[in-house]
């Protein structure tokens, strides 16, 4: 994939809903293996708890989906659960929400919503990251061209992972995969040819992102 969005990271929000603690809990996973030892984990922690309702999205093309609603009626929490991860086009995700049922008796139209909401709190709270496939690159140029190339790049959408001050500088850039021929001519343009550039290894890079 050149490119697909997932949650930042791990961690867990909670939400008072009719007395009932809701507590929703993240965390990014790449196989149907690690999805559940995550969900064991939750259910271990919270053994006690009156519900431990999961989904999960995982693959290229989304090929492994799973929701449970651990005894809420049926259709009420895994499903909701994992619509809200659809709809919001997140991969390698799993969620899982833990209930303490505080006496008030929501209706299934009430959980449906009440599952909803906390998934999409949850995610809001947590955060999401875009990731995207880029080519590395090394970059050597004489010190009196770091500005010109430093400026530059911090105004393109190439990313300097960090710079090596030697005898030379060195800078480690990536670039986004349908972008690399304009990179290397953009910077022998801007350099009169005076600079060696290398590729290097090719890997996902992260950014924040909004999805609300």
């Amino acid at each position: 994939m050149s490119h697909y969005y997932t949650i930042k990271q791990s961690g867990s929000h909670e939400v008072i809903i009719q007395r009932s603690r809701f507590i929703g809990h993240l965390s990014r996973a790449y196989s149907e293996e690690e999805a559940q030892a995550f969900i064991n984990k939750i259910q271990k922690e919270h053994h006690n708890a009156s519900h431990n309702c999961f989904a999960y999205i995982i693959g290229e093309q989304d090929q492994f989906q799973k929701a449970n609603d651990d005894g809420e009626p049926s259709g009420t929490a895994g499903i909701p659960m994992l619509e809200v991860l659809k709809k919001l086009s997140l991969k390698n995700s799993v969620i899982v929400i833990t209930r303490y049922f505080g006496g008030v008796k929501l209706g299934a139209g009430g959980l449906i919503r009440a599952y909803s909401s906390v998934t999409s709190d949850t995610i809001k709270e947590i955060g999401a990251v875009k990731r995207s496939l880029m080519q590395g690159f090394t970059v050597q140029i004489e010190y009196p061209l770091l500005g010109k190339v430093e400026n530059h790049l911090q105004g393109s959408t190439h990313i300097i992972e960090h710079i090596d001050y030697l005898e030379n500088v060195i800078l480690h850039v990536y670039v986004s995969l349908d972008q690399q021929a304009s990179f290397k001519d953009e910077l022998i343009n801007i350099t009169n040819d005076q600079v060696t550039i290398s590729e290097s290894d090719q890997r996902y890079v992260e950014e924040n992102i909004s999805l609300f």
